[in-house]
């Protein structure tokens, strides 16, 4: 695996393997590295010739500092991970060479999506995802961009950003990897307790439970019941709304079009999402 640290190496280095013809797959990351990134990278493998994966913890998509300073870091590990999984690429940049001093922040025109779930409870966040995101495939030039569905919301607010910017690259979603316990693998996982790392089963289990009961009709019942469940538990509840496929909250399933659940709720002040396709 090489690694670069600057855009212009990185950028000549893609380019002669465009003019020989050969794809290429892109995974973006945060480091703390688990095996939902791995099989990101696994996918890529299989579709493209080359697979770049990117290490840069975002400031700007960061509503709250604190939650920023504690974001944790394995860089040895990550590197050994990428290497036992052939990796071909990481890049490795610095904040400033991903924000120099002359970077123009840009405005994206994302609709409702940015405003509810997620948006509402973190201002700013998409934005600051876009912000990133748009410069990284900007180096990267990828054919087919790899995101997990553990963050549903996320992947479509960069499908819209793609589409904004015109772009010809395909984003592949793939499913959720999860610990024994049901748990949806995540780097901020890393700042459980042990105690707290099995209690958060129960977001799976309360997501399981909305899957095998929700019915036709008012669903508010059954997301206070699951609520309660969670509660009951330790955590604090930001939301679980039941949603299409587009992320338009529902309040009423008509028993026929397809639902999605999504949870963000706190234990211990470590936040943690999950989302499962219910219907």
């Amino acid at each position: 695996m090489i690694i670069y640290k600057k855009i212009n190496d990185i950028t000549q280095h893609l380019d002669n393997h465009r003019k020989e013809g050969h794809t290429i797959g892109f995974v973006p990351t945060m480091g703390a590295l688990h095996n939902g990134h791995i099989s990101l990278i696994t996918a890529s493998n299989i579709d493209n010739d080359l697979t770049v994966c990117s290490i840069f913890v975002n400031p700007t998509q960061f509503n709250n500092s604190e939650d920023f300073e504690k974001y944790p870091t394995t860089l040895d590990n990550d590197i050994d991970l990428l290497e036992l999984n052939d990796c071909d690429i990481l890049f490795l940049p610095s904040t400033d060479e991903i924000y120099p001093p002359n970077f123009i922040k840009q405005h994206y025109e994302l609709g409702a999506l940015a405003d509810v779930l997620e948006g509402k409870y973190r201002p700013g966040h998409f934005q600051g995802v876009c912000m990133v995101v748009d410069k990284l495939i900007s180096i990267i030039q990828c054919d087919t961009l790899y995101l997990g569905q553990k963050d549903y919301q996320q992947c479509l607010v960069i499908s819209k950003l793609i589409e904004l910017k015109g772009l010809n690259t395909f984003v592949k979603i793939m499913p959720t990897i999860r610990e024994d316990n049901g748990l949806a693998m995540s780097s901020r996982n890393k700042r459980l307790q042990i105690g707290e790392f099995n209690n958060a089963a129960t977001l799976y289990k309360t997501l399981s439970y909305l899957k095998n009961n929700i019915a036709p009709g008012d669903v508010n019942s059954i997301i206070s019941e699951a609520t309660n469940l969670l509660t009951n538990n330790g955590f604090i509840v930001d939301y679980i709304e039941v949603a299409n496929e587009q992320l338009e909250i529902i309040s009423n399933w008509d028993g026929k079009s397809k639902t999605i659940c999504l949870i963000a709720a706190s234990i211990n002040n470590v936040r943690l999402i999950d989302n499962l396709i219910l219907t």
